[in-house]
């Protein structure tokens, strides 16, 4: 069986974080393992408090799985701190890790900005030239690129912008108004628009985590970059067109949409 870690924050209520990396990579066909980079207390309706890993603990986190069971891909997601990131970084690069995905999170979807500027800079120079795959949203690009996004135009010019500067494939998601389903996929030789139906449905917490999982977990099992990309879209769309409504707030997707067998039947 292939595998995949997720280097990410815990989410108390399941639906994004290593919670929906775990779900995500193992509906996907992967062994999922996970380091925790921080604790959040957090439901449908918000984040009450968050409570991060030393650089330490997570360092040992981390040198725990390499050490044992050799991931086939990495995915990385939320990272709060300068510190956290250099570990990372450091750990990924001693063990030089393979297929890794980063979801850089920077952005929450109030439009809130949840990395300083000096946490963005360790991101890009530390954490990118690793990457084999980079997935912002349109915030997140106007932030790397420092270009406002509103047309196909401009994501394609964004794209290419954040692949040349930092030297690692982009997956610019489309949305916030602009391209809402479809997203752009840009490599050395490629530039290819993912097309997708837009799905709706107000639950859409850890969309950004589950695509990105999915698309780890794709490239550990040896699909292609523009296959596992298509693939991933592919299984949040399905998450998605489930209409799981569950909590007060913006609710969770149903990463188990295409779970079946007897260990999965109620009574």
């Amino acid at each position: 069986m292939k595998t995949a870690l997720t280097v990410a924050g815990s989410d108390s209520c399941g639906g994004a974080g290593i919670q929906a990396d775990i779900k995500t990579m193992t509906l996907n066909g992967v062994y999922a393992m996970s380091a925790v980079t921080a604790l959040t207390a957090q439901n449908t309706t918000g984040v009450r408090d968050i409570l991060e890993s030393t650089p330490d603990f997570l360092a040992a986190q981390l040198d725990a799985v390499f050490e044992d069971i050799f991931p086939d891909a990495v995915k990385i997601g939320m990272v709060s701190s300068l510190e956290l990131i250099g570990t990372i970084a450091d750990r990924l690069s001693f063990y030089r890790a393979k297929n890794v995905v980063v979801d850089p999170v920077m952005v929450a979807t109030s439009g809130a900005r949840l990395l300083k500027s000096d946490a963005v800079s360790a991101l890009t120079e530390k954490l990118f030239p690793l990457a084999d795959l980079v997935t912002p949203n349109i915030p997140e690009a106007e932030i790397l690129t420092g270009e406002k996004i509103l047309n196909a135009d401009d994501m394609e010019r964004a794209a290419e912008t954040i692949r040349s500067r930092f030297g690692c494939a982009v997956l610019l998601k489309g949305g916030h108004r602009v391209c809402d389903a479809d997203d752009l996929l840009a490599a050395p030789g490629v530039r290819k628009w993912i097309r997708g139906k837009r799905v709706d449905n107000p639950n859409t917490h850890g969309t950004g985590c589950t695509l990105s999982s999915a698309v780890a977990a794709n490239l550990a099992k040896g699909f292609t970059l523009c296959e596992s990309v298509a693939r991933a879209k592919d299984f949040v769309s399905g998450a998605l067109s489930a209409m799981l409504d569950l909590g007060k707030g913006s609710g969770p997707m149903d990463h188990a949409f295409d779970l079946g067998g007897r260990f999965a039947e109620g009574k």
